[in-house]
């Protein structure tokens, strides 16, 4: 009678485990143009790396930079079809930063997400006037990333 519950405990834990793979094969997303890159600019190599990965796993080209002038840069040169920038980063910040990118003709409609571990009304308030799309807190999951990559680039909505 020991072996049978084990059997029956172990049938659970099958049944489970293929639920929560088809729960995240639920989750239909938007397949991107081929070159279709996004801009991901955060001066930490962790958030870089995290995100690098999820949307390559997605089909999205990546471009990195860890400063503001350097993402002024790649948004200029390369064109991509979003940028997720952070706040708080050496030399230009990601205020500053998005402030340019807004002002030039060739980037002005490029959809910008802005992040931060801090998740105050007033960063939020300040990321609206600035012209960015949404914000997106640290930490964020696969989830949030690309409800809120495709809410600004397919669906040009604010998340």
């Amino acid at each position: 009678m020991g072996l049978f519950s084990i059997k029956k405990l172990f049938r659970r834990d099958q049944a489970r485990a293929v639920h929560v793979i088809r729960d995240r094969r639920r989750n239909f997303r938007t397949m991107p143009k081929k070159g279709a890159a996004v801009l991901v600019v955060d001066d930490s190599k962790t958030i870089r790396f995290a995100l690098k990965k999820m949307l390559s796993q997605g089909g999205y080209q990546v471009l990195e930079a860890d400063n503001g002038k350097d993402a002024i840069e790649l948004a200029r040169n390369h064109g991509p079809i979003l940028i997720i920038m952070d706040i708080v980063m050496p030399g230009l910040n990601g205020f500053q930063a998005t402030r340019r990118i807004r002002k030039m003709d060739e980037t002005r409609k490029i959809p910008i997400i802005i992040m931060s571990g801090n998740k105050e009304a007033t960063e939020k308030f300040w990321i609206q006037r600035i012209g960015a799309n949404d914000f997106m807190g640290k930490p964020f999951n696969r989830r949030d990333v690309f409800q809120r990559l495709e809410m600004a680039v397919y669906k040009n909505e604010i998340a």
